[in-house]
């Protein structure tokens, strides 16, 4: 398996960087500043088809793998990582669900109006008694004849008050075992009886909708049950599976902009009548920055790899993760201090970077549940018999 990006994927990544410099950078400082949702931009990644990039063209993808997922999270972050939260929000986290399970009519209904940017998706699975332990969710989907209704809360729910659909994970049968309990459904957002709690202000990402949603007798016809019934456990371990590693390259872009910013800084600034990169204090904190962005991007890209191969990536998603959003928040933080007194300003949107780089290490699977993950995948391959 090759590391290295093919000669499509570079000429892909230099499409999508140019396209976020132009369309995105403008915005950067009216999304932190005003917390604007960038929902014409999504327009636009959608109607270049970047939203669909690593999905069939049938379903209104371009069907280039996660390793390009991944490349369209790195480049977008690199700009604004609101931005890059609420596309991953809607072209991942939403529509990865849809495109492996859904069926025809639910792909053309639900899935290609997302792909194409005229609407918004949202995964609604976190609730206010289930977080990393996602089988504990309590929200239930009561049968109402062939359809069914649907009571719970959902919190922290990315695009959440903005999604014009949510995929939506709810008990089905109580009795069973909260692994063959869950079911999977596609709601529209306008339906009556859901309706947004609150929204919450957030430490970083500014300009990602982040809300808590409240479920009161909400009516979904049978037709928007995704897959099977009582089988919507494997969809969600599917789910953040995928998610994983486009996090992880999410979070490089954002160690990315953060090392570039120090190194253009520390090669301008003078102390003692010198460039403050001739000191080892400094030089050095640049090396391990580059340490920890080249293999971050050499585990996004093994775990990327593995999943197009059609493999599970259970522990490369959760080693990249683990390891991509750790060494993001170190870069970030290094290039604060690079930058001194300036760098704790908002002069610079390095102060940006650093409370943006803070939020992966718990969204997407905290990074106690990722060592979790990972030590047990280490054990079960090392109990098999050789």
């Amino acid at each position: 398996m090759s590391l290295a990006l093919t000669k499509q994927e570079v000429s892909f990544q230099r499409r999508v960087k140019a396209f976020a410099q132009k369309h995105l950078k403008p915005l950067a400082a009216k999304i932190e500043a005003e917390e604007y949702f960038p929902r014409e931009f999504l327009r636009s990644l959608g109607r270049n088809r970047f939203l669909g990039a690593p999905f069939s063209r049938s379903d209104g993808g371009l069907g280039l793998g996660w390793v390009c997922e991944t490349i369209v999270a790195e480049e977008v972050s690199a700009v604004s990582a609101a931005a890059e939260m609420a596309r991953l929000a809607s072209a991942a986290l939403y529509s990865a669900p849809l495109a492996y399970f859904g069926n025809k009519v639910q792909k053309k209904d639900f899935l290609r109006p997302v792909l194409s940017g005229d609407k918004v998706g949202a995964l609604a699975l976190t609730e206010p008694e289930a977080g990393s332990d996602a089988g504990s969710i309590k929200t239930r989907a009561r049968r109402d004849g062939r359809d069914f209704v649907l009571d719970g809360e959902k919190r922290f729910i990315t695009n959440g008050g903005v999604a014009d659909y949510l995929f939506l994970f709810a008990v089905t049968d109580p009795g069973r075992s909260p692994r063959s309990r869950i079911s999977a459904f596609v709601v529209p957002r306008s339906s009556r009886g859901l309706e947004v709690v609150k929204a919450y202000g957030l430490l970083g990402m500014r300009g990602a909708n982040v809300v808590h949603l409240r479920l009161r007798r909400v009516g979904v016809p049978r037709e928007n049950l995704v897959g099977r019934l009582n089988h919507g456990f494997p969809i969600i371990l599917d789910e953040l599976d995928r998610e994983r590693p486009a996090v992880a390259a999410g979070m490089m872009g954002i160690a990315r902009s953060s090392f570039e910013a120090a190194v253009n800084y520390s090669s301008k600034r003078e102390q003692f009548g010198r460039p403050i990169r001739h000191f080892e204090g400094v030089s050095f904190k640049i090396a391990d920055m580059a340490v920890k962005l080249e293999a971050s991007r050499l585990l996004i890209l093994h775990a990327a790899r593995v999943l197009d191969r059609g493999e599970p990536a259970r522990r490369e998603g959760a080693v990249a993760k683990l390891y991509a959003t750790e060494s993001a928040f170190e870069v970030a933080h290094e290039s604060l201090q690079v930058h001194g007194g300036i760098g704790y300003t908002k002069e610079l949107p390095v102060e940006r970077y650093f409370r943006d780089a803070r939020f992966m290490m718990i969204g997407g699977g905290t990074s106690e549940i990722m060592r979790y993950i990972i030590q047990r995948e280490v054990y079960k391959e090392m109990s098999r018999p050789s």
